[in-house]
């Protein structure tokens, strides 16, 4: 992923892309590229999401920039529905409709060659074949985001676009839904799912959007941008044979700032982590100390997605 330029093999290219509604401005100048692989979109609550998501998708046009995706403009291409599905946020299933009627009828509408086998495939992939002949008006929450997915699946898409797609899930479901984008995403295809769960997108994938009010605040691995941070102190959690004397020897270091010593263990808080992962294991040994345990507090998507919202 890029978020500056594009590579020739990129299946989705957002390129200075802004919609506005009115004076409200909901995507301003956002640019990025996606190769195969799963990518997490972050962002509060109306920082614009949903209006990208419905670009990439070809169900809004730009007012200004353009998004191509699989090489061709998203707006105004319904040959790229071939390969390319979203799963939106709403509950947009017909609820007099059974599970498999309605997988089965997108399968039509794809004019697949043997649509039943493929609404039957797209079933058993979302764990949906028990309840395929129940109304989507008495599915659970839970259930009528499988069978949406099960929808947007029943063409084997190339592009997967999900909105939220962990709503109503229970835990169980929620990691089969894991499993089945990771085997996508590790057959070739591009998947981009919003949620606002930050552990979901932690576990699925390295790679990270950060969307705040309408501008992409951060790009990349979600490691590597916390550790870019480093106008924000880093905590790590140290255990050693003797807390009390390694703590001494730190404070004396100047990429310290602060030591908690608590519960058998040592808070350590730094400015300057390149220098702080090498002065621990020196400091340690020239005090005769072992290091049990050398663990970061705060390297969670969480902190990351925090800190850029303040900034």
């Amino acid at each position: 992923m890029s978020a500056e330029g594009t590579a020739p093999e990129a299946a989705v290219e957002v390129l200075d892309v802004s919609r506005w509604y009115g004076n409200v401005v909901a995507v301003n100048g956002i640019s990025f590229a996606l190769g195969p692989g799963i990518t997490g979109l972050l962002g509060p609550n109306g920082a614009g999401k949903t209006t990208l998501l419905n670009m990439i998708a070809g169900f809004l046009k730009p007012s200004a920039g353009e998004v191509r995706v699989l090489g061709a403009p998203s707006f105004g291409t319904p040959e790229m529905y071939r390969r390319v599905a979203l799963v939106p946020e709403r509950e947009a299933t017909y609820e007099f409709l059974t599970g498999y009627q309605f997988v089965l009828l997108g399968a039509r509408m794809h004019e697949l060659p043997d649509p039943e086998e493929a609404a039957l495939q797209a079933l058993r992939m979302v764990e949906m074949t028990e309840a395929a002949d129940r109304a989507t008006g008495g599915y659970s929450k839970g259930m009528k985001q499988r069978i949406k997915v099960a929808a947007a699946l029943v063409h084997d898409p190339d592009v997967l676009l999900l909105d939220e797609p962990f709503n109503g899930m229970d835990p169980r479901q929620r990691l089969q839904m894991m499993e089945l984008l990771q085997r996508m995403a590790e057959a070739g295809r591009t998947v981009l799912f919003s949620s606002h769960i930050l552990e979901e997108v932690e576990r699925l994938g390295d790679n990270v959007l950060v969307v705040v009010a309408g501008r992409l605040a951060a790009a990349g691995d979600f490691r590597a941008l916390r550790n870019m941070m480093t106008d924000r102190p880093h905590s790590y959690t140290i255990r050693s044979s003797d807390n009390r004397t390694l703590a001494t020897t730190l404070m004396a270091e100047e990429s310290v700032f602060g030591i908690e010593l608590t519960d058998g263990k040592l808070v350590v808080r730094t400015n300057e982590l390149g220098a702080f992962v090498q002065a621990a294991p020196r400091a340690a040994q020239a005090v005769g100390v072992s290091l049990l345990e050398v663990r970061p507090e705060d390297e969670s998507l969480e902190s990351v997605f925090e800190y850029l919202v303040s900034r």
